[in-house]
């Protein structure tokens, strides 16, 4: 299988127009989950067609208008997993709101209760029938990428959309699809709690 992979400097060059989709696969690699520690590195984006355009931010001053306009597209669906995490970073640096969010984490801890286990590497090997590598997860994204590295990156967009597509199918034969969207709608404010520092469970006693 051939993944199509373009890295870019700072910004999607304006001659690539991924705003014709009507959904889009999308990753970030972060220094660590630590918002306010952990600089944004990359974005990686994929229409779900074995491509991955990787962008490498520059963290002087994250000014990257055709990204963020994208981000910002509130009629393109954005799949994510874990996007907690990444919609996170995002707001901080890039400084945009992300609507119309799918994630595939959330789909899977909702519909797979069957597992324990909802890494993006297990839900892979189980709806596409392919063993990616985890190897680069903690491999430093700051500075030169390896070919290794990106193919690490590719690998955590291009499968995206069919995993929501069958955790879709899952959650709606469960009659679990509305719980599923109403955590949707809660998800911007797990987000507010998170970059206002609450970590804790605020419904716990």
């Amino acid at each position: 299988m051939n993944i199509d992979i373009k890295l870019h400097q700072k910004d999607i060059p304006a001659d690539i127009d991924l705003s014709k989709y009507k959904s889009l696969g999308i990753d970030c690699e972060m220094a660590g989950l630590n918002v306010f520690r952990d600089p944004l590195y990359l974005v990686q984006i994929s229409s779900g067609n074995f491509d991955a355009h990787i962008v490498q931010l520059d963290r002087d001053n994250f000014d990257a208008p055709n990204l963020k306009k994208l981000l910002d597209n509130k009629d393109i669906v954005k799949i994510f997993h874990y996007a907690r995490a990444d919609i996170a970073h995002i707001k901080h640096y890039l400084n945009v709101d992300v609507d119309n969010i799918q994630c595939t984490k959330l789909q899977s801890k909702i519909c797979r209760s069957y597992s324990d286990n909802h890494s993006l590497k297990t839900l892979i090997k189980e709806f596409v029938n392919v063993d990616v590598s985890k190897q680069f997860q903690s491999s430093d994204f700051g500075g030169d990428l390896s070919p290794a590295q990106l193919k690490y990156c590719a690998n955590d967009v291009i499968y995206l959309h069919k995993i929501n597509t069958e955790l879709t199918k899952i959650l709606t034969r469960e009659n679990r699809i509305n719980l599923y969207n109403d955590c949707l709608k809660f998800l911007k404010t797990r987000v507010e709690l998170d970059l206002a520092q609450f970590k804790d469970d605020i419904w716990a006693h």
